[in-house]
């Protein structure tokens, strides 16, 4: 069972519910139940207010931070550890201590000081999981990290980004999940995070009062990743003077620094100075001159393009369907999209109710994050467990959490994960799963509450040969019937 290949019979609804659908059967789960009604079970959690939000209010989230305070204290580090490499370097250059006045050895160098950024990042991560750990059935966590995905950033980029990445999630994407796509795509591109990871702050309008004084003119990166994508794709008939003429629209579009010239540190500001004047066309229309508005303007306009509607709808059915998805699902959504004008509720509720993914059999591979979340869900992991675990399975399987490889985000397709090496790091994983449960019952319960009748009988044998309750648990995470969603 090196590979998850299988001569499985169909799956049943249940499973299809949880893994196509959601993130994976848990103790308590009823698979009977789930399967007389899978269709009323997903749209059961949509039902539920604020179901995708993550609870200031919850005490165990008490200590996150919006992103305005999280990049504060980034800078604040930022500048702390410049002090202390300035105060190390002047020791080294004069080693031997001054003497004060008094005949006293001087003031030693302070020791570097912590990075704040990866305690934030760890609490970040540790209310994402425990807000998986406990979904039910997952479908909205798993619209969560679609969206996050699509719309990306990386924490690798500075450390304030790493500081804010979670916040950008939380404030940008999870309230517009069940929302609409143009109110997200706005938060999105107004977030500090989005405008320092595409470098928005370094661009400058030529014609503007800085450009003229600077000499400094456009930066396009997050032009050209909204266009291409965000909303419309390659592809979709846009130019490279789209890009340009964009860019100028977006510039002005920053992050106030640490300094608070323009605005409280951390907080999305417009710096009209930096704003490139003038009317400007963008796929054939012209927009007027009308600073922060110009922008916001067209992206409310390509929000409701055709091309953005086929992108998305194809990306979606990629991602809960199929790696080539039919053609005729990605129609529907993209019609569901353009009819709602971008209603991500009725698209989900359209996903829900689509013959394809119910017909359709569980080819896809399930990504490192969904199948580190799956197998924690199955062996029981409780909410409030420490993340190190977790988001040291998910950097060796190739998706660190927040760290995607670049903009266009982690990939969505089977091959990208089903590599030899990828497959024994998983089995690696699911021995260390294993090991550590807490409390592993009979092989044959276990895999009826995570499997059902899908099971398929060289599962079931290669479980029942097993040589141990462990060595059974970790052959059933690593079976084709769990790795495939």
């Amino acid at each position: 069972m090196a590979a998850p290949v299988s001569k499985s019979v169909s799956p049943d609804p249940a499973l299809l519910t949880l893994h196509r659908f959601g993130l994976g059967a848990k103790a308590g789960d009823d698979l009977g139940k789930i399967a007389a009604d899978p269709r009323g079970y997903l749209k059961a959690e949509l039902k539920l207010q604020d179901i995708a939000l993550i609870s200031p209010d919850d005490p165990k989230n008490a200590g996150l931070l919006d992103s305005t305070a999280a990049i504060q204290a980034s800078m604040t580090a930022a500048m702390e550890r410049k002090a202390a490499r300035n105060e190390k370097a002047a020791a080294a250059i004069q080693p031997t201590a001054m003497q004060d006045p008094a005949g006293s050895a001087g003031t030693k160098a302070k020791p570097m000081v912590p990075r704040v950024e990866a305690d934030i990042y760890r609490d970040e991560a540790q209310a994402r999981f425990d807000k998986a750990l406990a979904a039910t059935p997952g479908f909205v966590e798993r619209l969560v990290g679609f969206w996050t995905n699509h719309f990306c950033v990386s924490v690798a980029k500075a450390p304030v980004v790493r500081a804010c990445a979670g916040a950008f999630e939380r404030e940008a994407i999870r309230p517009f999940v069940l929302g609409r796509f143009a109110d997200m795509l706005l938060a999105v591109e107004h977030h500090p995070a989005m405008l320092f990871y595409l470098d928005n702050q370094q661009s400058i309008g030529p014609d503007s009062r800085a450009g003229k004084r600077r000499g400094r003119g456009l930066n396009e990166n997050l032009a050209r990743e909204i266009l291409e994508l965000h909303t419309l794709g390659v592809g979709s008939g846009y130019a490279q003077a789209d890009v340009t003429s964009f860019a100028g629209m977006l510039t002005g579009w920053t992050m106030a620094g640490r300094e608070g010239r323009l605005g409280e540190p951390g907080t999305f500001v417009f710096n009209a100075n930096a704003h490139q004047p003038g009317k400007a066309v963008l796929l054939g229309k012209t927009y007027p001159d009308g600073g922060m508005g110009q922008a916001e303007a067209a992206l409310n306009d390509i929000a409701r393009h055709p091309a953005t509607a086929q992108h998305i709808a194809t990306k979606l059915a990629r991602h809960f369907i199929a790696d080539d998805p039919p053609p005729a699902a990605v129609a529907r959504l993209a019609a569901v999209f353009t009819k709602n004008d971008g209603d991500l509720r009725s698209i989900a509720l359209t996903l829900i109710e689509m013959p394809e993914a119910w017909s359709t059999p569980l080819t896809k591979l399930r990504s490192p994050l969904d199948y580190v979340v799956a197998l924690r869900r199955a062996v029981g992991a409780t909410a409030g467990n420490e993340p190190q675990r977790s988001l040291r399975w998910l950097s060796v399987l190739g998706e660190p959490l927040w760290q995607p490889p670049g903009p266009n985000g982690f990939p969505d397709r089977t091959d990208a994960w089903a590599s030899a090496e990828g497959l024994k790091t998983r089995l690696d994983i699911a021995w260390q799963a294993a090991k550590q449960a807490d409390d592993i019952g009979d092989p044959d319960e276990t895999l009826a509450s995570l499997i059902g009748p899908s099971v398929s009988a060289e599962t079931r044998q290669a479980i029942s040969r097993a040589e141990s309750k462990q060595q059974g648990l970790a052959l059933l995470l690593m079976a084709p019937e769990f790795q495939r969603r």
